[in-house]
């Protein structure tokens, strides 16, 4: 399964569906939201959507019965167009989207998502289920995480506010008490090269899991006991894994319940790291103004004549900009492999941005535009 986040055009064709589907609503339960799981057999969708068909001809209110089992038919004649479930999965949504009683304007929408959906839901509601394709909009980085004591280890991925379990390990390190019959010294010395051995493993995990994937942006780290400072501080990981680490925190608790405390408190940490890297690329843009201004552009008009010759390393686009324009620096930089970095106002720097013309650029090359 790819973790990948998502790339800024992708992210903004989803918003833009995201907020058309949320701009209807409909009098009774009759919007019909459907996500279809990588890897699942669309035909069972189909026999699936014909049996509720079958259970909404109860429905007591005609005008309901009718929206929702046309809505159902509508989704199902689209389905029958895919020979498969898309690599991804797919959602559909299908209602009617005229409010007023009596009136109908039947519509279906089908979403490939960019990143696997790994959730089967079939709702009929007043509104549309959008909470999956918010999560997938929310999600910018991913995180690392490593929850560890000298017995356990749980080693996941923080992907927006999703924890997503990769895997699981458990030490031979004897408990306290030792057997009888068994030295002190013996047994704190066999106890400690157990531990030794399961922080190597635990070493050797985080290196396999997060060392060659760009999409990680940093590695936090927790757990009861000192443990998690022994291996973050001993020579048991690679100083490439140990770049990323951003945060080491005293938990109470290992497993699924150590990995929630972990990212709760880790929220500062996060916030924090989300801003630096829109002040690092803002101070890059603002060096090169005072500097070096052949190399950057900004204002729309400017921008957009860089884009179009390829010039552009890296554009920026301020929140502030409607969806529209968004869409329409992003389509352009995609042609030329130019990275987008979609800039928040809550920086001093991404407010200098807006006050500039909400557009800018560094450039590859020096261009006169």
């Amino acid at each position: 399964m790819s973790f990948m986040a998502l790339t800024a055009h992708q992210r903004f064709e989803l918003k833009k569906v995201i907020k058309e589907l949320d701009s209807f609503r409909a009098a009774h339960t009759e919007f019909v939201s459907v996500y279809i799981p990588a890897g699942y057999d669309i035909n069972k969708i189909i026999n699936h959507l014909a049996q509720e068909q079958g259970t909404a001809s109860n429905i007591k209110s005609a005008s309901t019965r009718n929206n929702v089992i046309s809505a159902l038919e509508r989704m199902i004649q689209h389905l029958k167009l895919f020979k498969k479930t898309p690599p991804n999965g797919l959602a559909i949504f299908s209602g009617n989207v005229l409010s007023r009683e009596g009136k109908s304007d039947v519509r279906v929408w089908s979403v490939e998502p960019p990143v696997p959906l790994n959730t089967r839901i079939y709702k009929c509601d007043k509104t549309f289920e959008l909470g999956i394709l918010r999560d997938m909009v929310d999600v910018k980085d991913m995180y690392g995480l490593v929850v560890m004591d000298a017995r356990d280890a749980n080693i996941a991925l923080l992907k927006g506010k999703r924890i997503v379990p990769l895997l699981k390990t458990h030490s031979h390190v004897p408990g306290k008490m030792k057997a009888g019959g068994q030295s002190s010294h013996r047994f704190q010395a066999n106890r400690d090269l157990a531990v030794k051995e399961h922080l190597k493993k635990v070493a050797d995990y985080m290196k396999e899991q997060f060392l060659g994937r760009e999409d990680v942006k940093g590695i936090l780290v927790g757990g009861p006991g000192p443990n998690k400072h022994d291996l973050v501080e001993g020579n048991f990981i690679t100083g490439d894994v140990k770049k990323k680490i951003i945060a080491v925190k005293d938990l109470s608790y290992t497993g699924d319940f150590g990995l929630q405390e972990l990212v709760d408190k880790c929220q500062d940490v996060l916030a924090q790291e989300e801003i630096a890297d829109e002040k690092k690329v803002m101070g890059e843009f603002f060096n090169f103004l005072s500097t070096k201004q052949d190399m950057v552009a900004y204002g729309e008009n400017q921008v957009r004549m860089a884009l179009s010759m390829g010039a552009v390393e890296t554009l920026l686009l301020s929140e502030s900009l409607d969806d529209d324009t968004i869409d329409e620096f992003d389509e352009l930089a995609r042609k030329f492999s130019t990275v987008v970095k979609i800039i928040s106002t809550e920086t001093r720097e991404g407010v200098q941005l807006r006050d500039i013309g909400k557009i800018a650029a560094i450039l590859r090359y020096p261009v006169n535009v």
